[in-house]
């Protein structure tokens, strides 16, 4: 297969990952793989590799339409706009009319799992109505529904183990987390395939944890005794107010152990060590790994 592989947000830890493995595991030709962003400064050391670097700008249509020219396969990795509601979702219809344009002939595109409507997570439709746009497009598809990174616990680890508690209202629900590598060498599988097939993935680690169990883990690991206090969604949220957070974000945060108590997180599939051809890294293993980041 000689096909031209497109991934956008390369500067990102996703992107990055994703093109280091289609480089370095796959063993992908550099001249077959363009990577944009709209940072391209960011990414000499791809381009002195043989990487096609294009500049693309997710709020720019006719930036993304030029970026995607020449690409067969493309990846649209969801963006980081958060602060101002529906601005992903326009982001990102933005691209998909993009692809269609520049005439991709196999879309791919990080979602989340269980983005029908209904989902606690507020940020659920913009990835539920970029499926049904990449759907309504005609293009054949993949779409990679990611569960939860392994480094998501980096962000309230250090305060949690600083104060030895974790305040949750995620109660028993279980979150399927998985290490970002082992996310992302499943998807550069699935970008490097001749596949033409239009599929949906739900790409998650090989364990579900409750916020206990994940825990026990890193007392396990670090030493430190953590409680596990559970709140209502309006405690929590009102607690994180109070330690400063802003409303939204306490909000968005929240609607994430909303999300979990649902059981909307827990899911385990085999799609990563499929697609993947590997064994993907446990829990434990990734915490010992990384023990002083967990520390912050």
């Amino acid at each position: 297969m000689t096909a031209t592989l497109l991934v956008t947000g390369a500067s990102g830890q996703l992107g990055r990952s994703v093109i280091n493995h289609l480089l370095d595991t796959l063993e992908i030709p550099a001249a077959r793989i363009i990577a944009t962003t709209r940072t391209p400064a960011n990414l000499a050391d791809l381009s002195a590799r043989g990487v096609t670097v294009r500049a693309a700008d997710f709020d720019d249509q006719a930036s993304l339409a030029k970026a995607f020219a020449g690409a067969d396969r493309a990846l649209i990795i969801s963006t980081n706009e958060l602060a101002i509601q529906g601005k992903r979702r326009e982001q990102q219809l933005a691209a998909v009319a993009a692809a269609k344009q520049a005439g991709i002939a196999h879309l791919l595109y990080t979602s989340m799992p269980n983005t029908e409507p209904g989902s606690p997570v507020l940020f659920a439709p913009d990835h539920h109505d970029t499926e049904q746009a990449i759907k309504a497009s005609g293009i054949p598809y993949t779409i990679f529904r990611n569960g939860w990174y392994d480094e998501n616990l980096f962000m309230a680890m250090p305060q949690i183990l600083a104060s030895g508690q974790w305040y949750t209202s995620a109660a028993d629900g279980a979150i399927s987390y998985g290490a970002r590598s082992d996310l992302a060498a499943a998807i550069a599988a699935g970008l490097a395939s001749d596949d033409t097939e239009s599929t949906t993935y739900t790409l998650t680690g090989p364990k579900a944890y409750t916020p206990a169990e994940v825990a026990a883990l890193v007392t396990e690991v670090t030493g430190k005794p953590i409680q596990v206090v559970q709140l209502s969604d309006e405690a929590l949220t009102e607690g994180m107010k109070a330690a400063g957070l802003p409303e939204p974000i306490a909000k968005l945060l929240v609607s994430f152990d909303a999300a979990t108590r649902a059981g909307d997180l827990g899911m385990v599939t085999d799609a990563v060590e499929t697609l993947s051809g590997r064994k993907s890294v446990p829990l434990k293993q990734f915490l010992e790994a990384n023990k002083a980041a967990l520390a912050g």
